[in-house]
């Protein structure tokens, strides 16, 4: 009985050894190239809409085409931050009370509120180019909603682990240059 364990135990343990860690090892080098792939597309779409400040139906279109390419699909957050500066008074009723300084303040908008400009839900509405300007920040997170052979073979060979996180790809910067 002793020998029949020992030889099931090798044939299990050859078998671990001989296909399932190459297999887990390709899959992990699948998933880096993917992520690799996903976030050098993020950072294409980000810097031009940073260098021309303005983003298009079309390039929003292509940069959420190209990213679900590799495999998976990605939740797509975009955030514009637009510079204002607002005066300082003494006494706001009256402007001869002005202090000689300015507060910078930020307005945000979200993914929904850009899509609204770019794609109008009203019938009719034609839908046009998101403008920034330069001097406001703008930023893209793409959060990957998938599960890749790399985590389900890593939740196979390693129960209980807790599992991965899912993978969270983050870039932005200020608007560098109005070219629309």
């Amino acid at each position: 009985m002793g020998n029949a364990l020992s030889k099931i135990t090798a044939a299990l343990l050859a078998v671990l050894l001989l296909f399932l860690f190459p297999a887990w090892q390709a899959a992990q080098r699948q998933a880096d190239i993917r992520y690799l792939a996903a976030y050098r597309t993020l950072v294409q779409f980000t810097d031009a809409v940073r260098n021309k400040g303005v983003v298009t139906p079309a390039m929003y279109e292509d940069f959420v085409r190209e990213l679900e390419t590799p495999g998976g699909g990605y939740d797509v957050e975009l955030e514009h931050r637009h510079k204002t500066y607002h005066p300082e008074y003494g006494d706001p009723a009256d402007p001869a009370t002005f202090l000689n300084d300015f507060t910078v303040v930020y307005d945000a908008y979200d993914t929904s509120e850009i899509l609204q400009v770019m794609f109008p839900a009203e019938n009719g509405q034609k839908g046009g180019a998101y403008e920034l300007q330069e001097g406001d920040f703008f930023a893209v997170t793409a959060l990957d909603r998938s599960r890749s052979p790399y985590e389900i073979l890593t939740e196979f060979l390693y129960p209980g682990a807790g599992g991965t996180h899912p993978t969270l790809l983050t870039y932005g910067g200020m608007v560098l240059n109005e070219d629309y």
